[in-house]
């Protein structure tokens, strides 16, 4: 049987399966949400919970991740990939 793909969410710091965590890449100059997990650039993961968000938010891991600020639209687009689900 084949492993599923663990990541590190990087606002609660768990280990979960790759599909229930979105990916924020930073690729050149530009930061997004990468919703088809194949974008290329550094990559950070997050799980797609309103608490992980607002923890996200609240304690800037992304700007410690990609060592630049993270514009708000990022964030606004996060929540509203968490709640197409």
């Amino acid at each position: 049987m084949k492993s599923l793909p663990q990541r590190m969410c990087v606002a609660c710091r768990e280990m979960r399966e790759k599909s229930q965590l979105v990916r924020v890449v930073k690729s050149g100059d530009n930061i997004f949400v990468d919703i088809t997990d194949k974008a290329q650039g550094r990559g950070a993961y997050v799980c797609k919970s309103a608490e992980c968000i607002k923890k996200l938010v609240k304690t800037k891991a992304l700007n410690r991740t990609f060592k630049r600020d993270v514009p708000q639209e990022v964030y606004l687009r996060l929540e509203d990939v968490i709640n197409e689900r």
